[in-house]
């Protein structure tokens, strides 16, 4: 029987695709959280839970098959991406959440320039001009925001874009001799084990409820990295970038229907033009 495949690109584009959907549920999660609780206890929580939520998987395939090959590599992964969530939790619970995933679309930038200086990958120019179409349409979004809500966290926010790229660069790095369960898990353990001397700092007991939204955003955390990964191993980690613009899609349909925030005419111009240069891309990369 003659199985159909779709392209490896296509695959990882695709994967890269749903971590964004899983990553906006999370979002949503966590920053409800964050509104009344001090965000670098969420942060410990939420990764503390993610070793939680994997635990039942480790267990059943056995400890051996999450050793990690680079355990350096892990662990410096791990305070890098720390660093950009101490200052993404900083901002979180001051900006709205299609903003907020607005700003955070500076990162494919810095990607795409670390893949080309640090990973040797190939720049097409199509993937360059679909980035900046859509950054484009980031800016489109985000210009009128900067002075408004969020005011200086806005720009705490952005600061978390390079560290946050360079982290995903150390990832795909690491997606050359480690599993994707490997990564996932490690980043958890590592992320937590940074994270709780600050998460001690100013600890409140969190309610039934907020533990609760902690187990959910451990499941949800570790799904949406998982499926990161997997696009980061199947395709170019340039070629995918340009579809995490599609995250304002789905950070504005939940900001509305969980926050109320009401999307700026602003936002849907923006939208239709990041959609625009996702669909152009996607069409290019399929006939490569």
């Amino acid at each position: 029987m003659r199985v159909f495949l779709l392209p490896a690109v296509w695959r990882g584009m695709l994967w890269v695709a749903l971590s964004g959907i899983v990553f906006t549920c999370l979002n949503t999660v966590v920053r409800h959280i964050t509104l009344s609780l001090d965000p670098f206890q969420s942060q410990f929580l939420r990764y503390l839970f993610g070793i939680a939520a994997m635990l039942p998987i480790v267990w059943r395939d056995g400890l051996g098959a999450y050793r990690p090959i680079n355990m350096r590599g892990q662990w410096w992964r791990g305070a890098v991406h720390t660093v950009g969530l101490m200052l993404w939790f900083t901002a979180l619970p001051h900006i709205g959440l299609a903003d907020m995933t607005a700003i955070g679309f500076t990162g494919p930038i810095f990607i795409m320039i670390g893949a080309a200086w640090f990973l040797g990958e190939k720049m097409h120019a199509d993937r360059w001009i679909a980035a900046m179409i859509g950054f484009v349409g980031v800016l489109v979004v985000v210009a009128p925001k900067f002075t408004a809500q969020g005011g200086w966290y806005a720009l705490v926010m952005l600061a978390s874009a390079p560290v946050f790229a360079a982290s995903f660069l150390m990832t795909k790095t690491l997606t050359r001799n480690e599993s994707s369960g490997v990564i996932v898990l490690w980043q958890a353990i590592s992320v937590t084990v940074l994270s709780l001397p600050l998460g001690l700092l100013h600890w409140t007991d969190p309610t039934a409820w907020q533990w609760i939204g902690f187990a959910a955003a451990g499941v949800l955390g570790s799904l949406a990295h998982y499926c990161l990964t997997r696009g980061f191993r199947i395709a170019d980690i340039s070629a995918t970038q340009s579809l995490r613009f599609l995250d304002l899609i789905w950070a504005s349909l939940m900001g509305w229907l969980v926050f109320s925030d009401v999307p700026s005419q602003t936002t849907l111009i923006g939208a239709l033009i990041i959609l625009s240069s996702t669909i152009w891309i996607a069409r290019r990369e399929h006939k490569r």
